[in-house]
Order: structure tokens, then sequence, then C-alpha cells
């Protein structure tokens, strides 16, 4: 048992040197510090610039496509015309007609039939730089497919990223208040352990003075070590939810937080949070645009049945010992029409109207499956609150009952259990008053993550009808 003392003495010595290096946070602040600096958010940004350039990209299938080519060839010889094999005939012509004709013509026949009659096309080594051009006319609805599908994609990142938000609050929430809990709960075991000590030092005395027996004194010695664990217990818990919630802020800093939890005396009927949800939320949206997205996959497989119409065009603006028979620029237009492909674009267009209705039972299941929840949570909540009167007016009373026995105890009419018992009762009431609270809210959390506006929580916590609770009123 000494040594149990001496280590909470320890923890007790270093708890404060631990709150002031803290500092102290509110449930706005913490939201803020969240939404702007959790690693989660700042993916969920990149996937959004990513979504929202490659629709940029699906943009540029409508305009032309130009490039720039350069080429140079090395032939194994030129490319040309040998009409020398002609020379023997026509020299035959010529002697035969030698009598007729007038000697300069003579001479000048005599002087072409030495020459070479070889005409060169190409030389064997040539290059060229130029450029073509391509603009789509007809695609069959391609483009427009291509860019309808890229606008969903950007939705569904926008989507996917208030998604991660709202889970972020529930997240949050369930950290913040978690800490608050355990806090106050540690606050609680140390006045159990407060209170302990006391009866202890009580039972010590009337055992010397003969008014109690040595086995109430025990008792009481028994459960003031066990009031003793139970205390570094809930500062070990303290630690690692501190952890947790720094984790989630993404610091290194110590918080404490400083809002409480807080139970609503009015709040909407279920109903309300159900049309918010088929309003507002991420995932009803996100199932949508799967559906739109599906459709537009299923109008790309259809305009695979349709003719691809382009213009072309291409020049040359340099050109290395290329022939001048060749033409420096080309203008034109090419049509591409499947005729038969082993019925590929048939099962591929069947399989997309497939997935389109396949989507569309998804939804539906999504759209129930958010109602159902949004019950589930709404009735969490409120049971929770429920609680609230029956457990007012246990704490009322184990306050009384408590006061009651330890002056009993001290005049000799109530034994060390009774006061152990009476004491515990309490603690187990304040503890179980602060973890209501804490459902409460962790409950209402959720359920305005699954209707999409969970950075609306702070305000219900504003609201007049809220009551705030603590681990003593």
């Amino acid at each position: 048992m000494k040594k149990v003392i001496s280590v909470l003495l320890l923890c007790t010595g270093l708890v404060p040197a631990l709150r002031a290096q803290e500092r102290l946070l509110t449930l706005d602040e913490a939201l803020n510090m969240t939404l702007t600096e959790n690693p989660q958010i700042q993916a969920s940004a990149y996937q959004t610039e990513a979504a929202i350039k490659e629709r940029k990209a699906a943009y540029g299938l409508r305009l032309p496509k130009v490039n720039v080519t350069g080429a140079y060839a090395y032939m194994s010889e030129d490319i040309g015309f040998d009409l020398n094999g002609l020379k023997d005939p026509i020299g035959g012509v010529v002697n035969s007609m030698s009598s007729l004709l007038p000697p300069p013509v003579l001479t000048q026949a005599s002087q072409l039939l030495k020459a070479d009659w070889s005409i060169p096309l190409q030389d064997r080594s040539f290059g060229t730089v130029g450029a073509n051009i391509s603009i789509p006319i007809y695609t069959g609805g391609k483009i427009n497919a291509a860019n309808r599908a890229a606008k969903i994609q950007v939705g569904e990142s926008q989507q996917q990223d208030q998604r991660n938000r709202n889970a972020l609050v529930s997240e949050l929430i369930e950290r913040y208040y978690g800490l608050s809990l355990a806090l106050q709960v540690t606050e609680v075991r140390k006045q159990v352990l407060e209170g302990m000590r006391q009866h202890l030092q009580d039972a010590v005395e009337l055992e010397k003075n003969g008014m109690i027996a040595r086995g109430e004194r025990l008792y009481a010695e028994v459960h003031t070590s066990e009031a003793e664990r139970d205390y570094l217990k809930s500062i070990k818990t303290v630690e690692t939810l501190r952890s947790a919630l720094a984790n989630t802020l993404n610091t290194q800093t110590t918080y404490t937080p400083v809002s409480t939890m807080f139970i609503l005396d009015e709040i909407e009927s279920v109903d309300h949070f159900k049309q918010m949800a088929l309003s507002h939320s991420p995932v009803l949206k996100q199932v949508s645009l799967k559906r739109d997205l599906a459709i537009t996959g299923m109008k790309l497989q259809r305009a695979d049945f349709a003719p691809q119409i382009a213009l072309m065009g291409a020049a040359s603006f340099y050109n290395y010992q290329v022939t001048h028979l060749m033409p420096r620029w080309a203008v034109g237009a090419g049509v591409t029409f499947k005729i038969f492909d082993g019925l590929n674009r048939e099962y591929k267009y069947s399989a997309a109207r497939t997935q389109v209705r396949q989507v569309e039972a998804l939804g539906q299941k999504a759209n129930n499956d958010v109602l159902t929840l949004i019950d589930k949570l709404y009735n969490e909540m409120i049971t929770y609150k429920e609680q609230f009167p029956s457990l007012e007016a246990s704490y009322a009373f184990a306050v009384e009952y408590l006061r009651i026995k330890e002056e009993a105890f001290k005049e000799g009419m109530a034994s060390s259990s009774d006061v152990v018992d009476a004491r515990l009762n309490l603690a187990k009431i304040k503890t179980e008053r602060l973890q209501a609270a804490y459902y409460y809210d962790l409950m209402l959390a959720r359920l305005l993550e699954a209707c999409g506006l969970s950075q609306s929580l702070p305000e219900y916590a504003k609201r007049t009808s809220a009551q705030h609770i603590r681990y003593e009123e």
C-alpha cells in the first residue's frame, strides 16, 4: 500500500507541471484546427485538384491536335529513272536518217546520244521538318461523354472531401469530449480517493478508541488502495486521449478542452434529420453522381456505333534534299466506321446498361441505409437524454446519503462498508452523468455526419436549450 501511495504522490506531483505547459482549447478552435491542419483534409484537397485538372484535360479533346515532326533518312541508292537503254534504238534511227538531216542537227543528236540519260527524282540522303494537325468533327458523342465523366468525377471528389470533413468532425467530438470526460472522471476518482483517505483516517482513530472493529478499518484500507489504483489508471487514460486529440489536430502542442459537454432539452424530430440527409448527405450525392457516371459510360459505349470524322492537314517548312516533286502541304478529311468487330461493341454497351441498373439498385439501398442509420442514432441520442432526469435524482440522493452515512459512521451508528458503498455509489452516479452527456454528444455528431451537416454541431452547443454538464453542478 505504501508503494502505491508513493507512486500516486509522484504522479500527482507531475500533473501540475504538465498542466502548466497546456493550452486551453474551445470546441470552435478545435474544429477550425482539424479542418485546416489535418492531413486527411490536405489529401482530399489534392484529390479534388487532380480531378479538376483531369476535367481540363478532357476539354482539350475538343481542340485541334498539332504535332511537329522531323525525319532524316539515308537509302541504299538514289531514286530516279534510267533511260540509257533507249540510246541504241534512237541512235539507229538517227543514223538511218543521217542523209536527210542537216549537219547541225546531226551534231546535236550525236552530243545527246553521248549524254547520261538517267533522271534523278530523290537523293539517297534527305530530311524534312513539318507539322500536322487533326480536328475532330464528329465522334458519335465520345468527346461529350468524356467531358461529362470528368465533370462528374470532380463532383465525386468534392463530395468525398465533404465526407472526410464530416468524419473528422465526428472523430474530433469523440476525442475532444472523450478527453473532457476522462479529465472529469479523473477528478471524480481523485475526490473518491481523498474521501477514502479521510474515511481511512477516521476509521483508524475510531479503531484506537475501540468504537469499531479491526475489520472495519481493514475494509476502508482495501477500498482506499482500490481508489488509488483507479485514479492512477484514469491518469493514464487521460494521457492516451491527449495523444489521440493531438493526432486529430495534427499538432505537438498539449491542449485541454474547455467547452463542456451538453444535452439539449429540445431538438428537432427525426423526420427533420431525414429530410436534411436527403438534401445534404454526401453519401447519397456520391451515389447519384455514380449513377450519372454510369449513364455517361453507357453513352460512351453507344458512341462506338457511330462513324468517326476528322479533318486533317500537314505541311513541311524545312526540307533537306527532298525532291521538288513532293508536295509541301496537304489537307483532307477522314472517316472511320466499324462494320463488324466480333460483337465487342454490342456486349460492352449491354454491360454498361446493366451497370446503370446496378448503380440504381445500390442507390436505393444507400438511401434506405442512411435513413435507417438516422433512426438508430436519433433513438440512441434520445435514450441518453431520457436517462438524465433519473440520473439527476440519483445524484441528489447519493450526495445526501453519503453525508448521512459519514455522520453516522463518526457516531458509531454506521459501518465502514456503508460509507464506502455510499461514496462509490456517488462516484458511479457522477460518472454515469458524464457518460450520458458524452454519448449524447457523440450520437449527435454521428447523426449530423449522416445528414452531411457535421460542421453545424458547435451551433447546437450554443442553443439556449443546451444543458451543459460537468462532474459537479
